[in-house]
């Protein structure tokens, strides 16, 4: 059974950065795409980004441009290095594992959960 682990949550002011980490457990992490998703209070988990196990990128249109997600199958992790922070980002952000190379449904595998809030 896969396990993942989140950190590098934390207050930041508007404008600033974080790098999250998550470090995943398990066997033949490096065939697996994986992404990172958020939910803000009151709205339903969105997708943030996804990353192949070949390293090809997706985004969401609200993070493009702002947050890069990246992977080190050595040491089994995956970041998500966000930059020019918003308020709107505040949210606990979940690190996934897809079943397939390519983000192609619905992960079936989450992390806890690490929680970023942005201040204005």
């Amino acid at each position: 059974q896969v396990q993942l682990v989140e950190s590098g949550g934390g207050l930041v002011q508007a404008g600033g950065s974080l790098r999250l980490s998550c470090a995943a457990s398990g066997s033949y992490f490096g065939f697996y795409a994986m992404g990172w998703y958020r939910q803000s209070p009151g709205n339903q988990r969105e997708f943030v980004a996804s990353i192949t196990n070949g390293g090809n990128t997706a985004y969401a249109e609200s993070v493009k441009g702002r947050f890069t997600i990246s992977r080190d199958n050595i040491k089994k992790t995956i970041y998500l290095q966000m930059t020019s922070l918003k308020p709107e980002d505040t949210a606990v952000y979940y690190c996934a594992q897809y079943t397939r190379p390519t983000p192609s449904s619905p992960p079936p595998t989450w992390g806890q959960g690490t929680q970023v809030t942005v201040s204005a």
